[in-house]
């Protein structure tokens, strides 16, 4: 009997309630993306793990179908009018599902949040602490707020709770809008280089491109010399022309040239003064923004010093303590912080009725931050901005909501829910698992990790490759019974023979110390760091430890300014904060990282960042665009007979570009069909079928294959299609060896996880010539692998450290920690109880020395893999 269709055999997990034939989803028919028509009987009310190698269907089998068949029911239940109004989304492709219940997703978020989206107003801790503080708060004399139970003084003014947040018109300082800080354009920045004239470029501080030659054309007719040297021009008219506020408006007449005639057109002078703060508090994008901040500088708002909040909201205190105080406070604190408040002699001396409600917010309180606690995430604040989180803390903090919610009977779909998380808080995670399982409900995790794999009730094995290699169920059953069968890739790495990640073959020798001293931001207080060159070193420690903070942010940053000069590097970092560091160029200071001295800088020549953002924000952006490998096939087919006889260049194979694009999608190859009250449905262009481009783009053909078919091939396909044409062949041979052969070129970016982004990112980095000495900082690089492919990308990071390079990864995965040269231990704990470096050496070294969680966790792996007795 395949297993795919095997008899459901009660799962071992103790205290599980029996799972009869009633008790079972029956999928029947799922061919989403590469499921091959599959059927499969999974039970319910147990912790179910869909696991397999990237890629294999699992993802397709949990989400794209059992998540989004539970999605299209509920919606069916939805009024009409109320449909319309919601991305539905569309209907997944299977025959039939029975026995599915209502279900709610938690997703792996690894796009940065907004700066004032904080970790309270996720976990809605941050409505509770306003209403406490509202209610319950201890008013200046002759603002008490009414008694619930009884009357108050006419000229009271008790303060709605939306008064205690900086994010609302009635709670924001006014002065600087609730952030806390003013930024003021610094003048003396404006200008770069004051030798050059400006049609040279001396002003720094204005847009690049046609804007920026816009207004020095503008200055060239009011008669300002823009071919002189900056600091010859009078001083008043530097003046005027830098900072003032008037926008006059003159006939521009551009400098005709050979391929194009210039017409006149009406400009608008904006001095670069004002350029840099219309552009920062208006423009929506986030480059500009950060460039616009690039020349601004901060400081401490002088009406609440930091803050954020109006005057009357800050005299109302609990304990004392303003409500500032109560958000900068880590949650186990905020905690502690709470029942001193309870027993407060303020709160003791309330009416009855106020009293009585100041108490019942705090047992909200306390029951919430419980939760986030057992979670493991007592030590973020609630002030922390979402743009600081990884997606693991992202997904806890949402996991918290649904603990407290009560509800019965639903089904849960978690992505990847272990991601980003050490060893110790994946136990953290199981228990709330097991919390969810125990109340009623089902519990789907999409995962990899051998922890969790290992607890699971049940498991569904996809596979037995990926892509079109995959789409079959291997195994659906018991955890116990994985190891039987034979085709399972997961069964081969979770028995205790399982091959190790790949290692050098002699242990490696340091070529000198990147040495940062003096590093201090977030939990980090004055750490001295000495990172080896020429090694793989593994940066570990507990969630919030300090690893991000010391890697991506102190040692890129230290690194960059190096490289680039320390204005310039300013600049770079202010313009690359969003995508790479998760902190805004205009967030906080306090946000920021220093590092008071760097040395052994002048051995790296080249900085590589890679993470898991997207490699894209629209379905535009692809595979094969981002890696680079598409300019090469556009030039193969722009060089065509065909092609060179109708005058096409390379760009008429854009599907970006109005002339080669199918006129109709405009270069989408999709359509969306609006049907009033049911979902939108996508479908084929009806015009091009798919194919993006207009048939006389598709005329052109390289053996036999329109540049279409191209973009539909797989990597594996496109390797021999494309074998002969470079670069193109050996971005593809990278990206088939680091284990992303199944994925489309013409894939959007929007569908890849995050683990398929970043070794996207880091083949986009490998098939460049080398240049010197790199150093490659990755955080998390294995997060959502399978061991499969961990072994794929460990093996591509030895090599690069085998060509004379630096591989510094903030890293929680045991074989690969067990793999590198170096580790750094951070900790002991999170947040105030981490930031320090509590080990450092050889892996093995560090293992035996004990006494940290990473060390506790490493010995025992290390024991498994060399079959010491004990070993778990």
């Amino acid at each position: 009997m395949p297993p795919s269709s095997r008899p459901v055999s009660a799962p071992s997990s103790a205290g599980a309630p029996d799972a009869g034939e009633d008790g079972l989803i029956k999928v029947r028919d799922a061919a989403e993306h590469n499921l091959r028509h599959v059927d499969v009987d999974i039970p319910r009310d147990r912790v179910v793990a869909f696991t397999g190698v990237s890629g294999s269907g699992k993802s397709s089998l949990a989400f794209a179908t059992l998540y989004a068949e539970a999605q299209q029911r509920y919606l069916e239940s939805v009024a009409p009018y109320a449909r319309r109004l919601i991305d539905q989304g569309s209907a997944p492709k299977v025959g039939s599902i029975t026995g599915l219940p209502p279900a709610v997703a938690l997703r792996q978020q690894h796009s940065g949040g907004s700066t004032r989206s904080t970790v309270g107003t996720v976990s809605r801790v941050s409505n509770v602490l306003r209403m406490l503080y509202s209610r319950a708060g201890t008013y200046p004399a002759g603002r008490t707020p009414e008694d619930l139970a009884g009357t108050f003084p006419r000229d009271a003014a008790p303060l709605d709770s939306d008064s205690f947040s900086p994010n609302t018109a009635v709670g924001a300082c006014p002065t600087c809008s609730g952030l806390g800080r003013l930024h003021t354009v610094d003048e003396a920045a404006l200008v770069g280089d004051d030798s050059l004239s400006i049609r040279e470029g001396a002003i720094a501080a204005w847009p690049g491109a046609w804007q920026g030659k816009n207004y020095r054309d503008i200055l060239a007719e009011l008669g300002i010399d823009i071919d002189a040297p900056f600091h010859t021009l009078p001083a008043e008219r530097r003046e005027w022309l830098l900072t003032t506020d008037e926008q006059p408006t003159v006939t521009v007449h551009p400098v005709r040239d050979a391929h194009r005639v210039a017409r006149t057109y009406q400009g608008t002078y904006m001095s670069p003064r004002k350029w840099v703060s219309h552009t920062f508090a208006t423009s929506k994008a986030a480059h500009l923004r950060a460039k616009a901040a690039s020349f601004m500088t901060q400081e401490l708002c002088p009406a609440c010093h930091g803050k954020r909040l109006k005057p009357e909201a800050l005299e109302v205190t609990l304990a004392g303590q303003d409500i500032a105080y109560a958000t900068s406070l880590p949650l186990a604190r905020l905690s502690a912080f709470l029942e001193q408040v309870r027993g407060h002699p303020d709160t003791l001396a309330l009416p009855a009725g106020r009293r009585q409600a100041g108490h019942a917010l705090i047992a909200s309180l306390q029951d919430q931050l419980g939760t986030l606690v057992d979670l493991g995430l007592g030590y973020l604040a609630t002030a922390r901005t979402t743009s600081t989180l990884s997606g693991g803390e992202l997904q806890r903090l949402h996991m918290a909501t649904q603990l407290r919610s009560g509800l019965f009977g639903v089904l849960y779909v978690l992505d990847e829910p272990s991601a980003g998380l050490h060893a110790s808080d994946t136990e953290l995670l199981l228990t709330a698992l097991r919390r969810l399982r125990g109340s009623g409900n089902s519990v789907f995790v999409v995962e990899h990790n051998a922890q969790v794999l290992a607890s699971a009730d049940w498991i569904v094995d996809m596979g037995p490759g990926a892509g079109r290699h995959g789409g079959r169920v291997l195994h659906n059953g018991p955890a116990r019974e994985l190891g039987a069968v034979r085709d399972s890739v997961t069964a081969r790495y979770l028995a205790p023979d399982a091959p190790p990640a790949p290692t050098p073959k002699e242990p490696r020798q340091p070529a000198g110390q990147l040495r940062l001293r003096g590093v201090t931001g977030n939990n980090l207080r004055d750490l001295d760091a000495d990172f080896p060159l020429g090694t793989l070193t593994a940066v570990t420690g507990v969630s919030g430890s300090g690893k991000s903070t010391l890697v991506r942010r102190a040692l890129a940053e230290t690194v960059r300014g190096h490289l680039h000069g320390d204005g310039e590097a300013d600049r770079a970092t202010a313009q690359n904060d969003e995508e790479e560091d998760g902190v805004p160029a205009w967030a906080l200071s306090e946000d920021r990282v220093t590092v008071r001295s760097g040395a052994g800088l002048e051995h790296v020549d080249r900085l590589v960042v890679v993470d898991q953002k997207p490699i894209g924000r629209t379905p535009r952006s692809n595979l094969a665009t981002y890696t680079g490998l598409f300019d090469s096939v556009r030039k193969l087919y722009a060089a065509q007979p065909t092609a060179r006889e109708l005058g096409y260049t390379a760009s008429r194979f854009s599907f970006n570009v109005p002339q080669g694009r199918c006129p109709h999608c405009l270069g989408d190859g999709v359509v969306s069909v609006e049907l009033l009250f049911l979902p939108t449905e996508t479908s084929p262009c009806p015009v091009c079928e798919g194919a993006r481009y207009n048939p006389g783009t598709l005329m052109v053909r390289h053996r036999d294959r329109t540049i279409a078919d191209v973009l539909a091939m797989s990597v594996e396909e496109a390797q021999d299609f494309l074998h002969d044409v470079q670069p193109a062949a050996r971005i593809l041979d990278l990206l088939a060896d680091i284990g992303l052969g199944y994925l489309t070129l013409g894939q959007s970016a929007t569908t890849l996880s995050g683990g398929e982004a970043q070794r996207i990112k880091l083949v986009s980095e490998l098939h460049r010539a080398p240049r010197g000495h790199s150093l490659y900082l990755l955080d998390e690089p294995t997060s959502g692998l399978h061991p499969a492919d961990v072994d794929l990308l460990v093996g591509h990071l030895q090599r690069l450290v085998d060509e004379g390079n630096t591989v510094v990864v903030a890293e929680h995965d045991l074989r690969t920690v067990a793999a590198a040269d170096w580790v750094l231990d951070l900790g002991p704990g999170a947040g105030d109880d981490g930031g320090r470096i509590v080990a450092r050496g050889r892996p093995r070294d560090v293992a035996e020395a004990g006494g940290t969680a990473t060390a506790d966790h490493l010995r025992r792996y290390l024991a498994t893999r060399a079959g010491a007795p004990g070993g778990g």
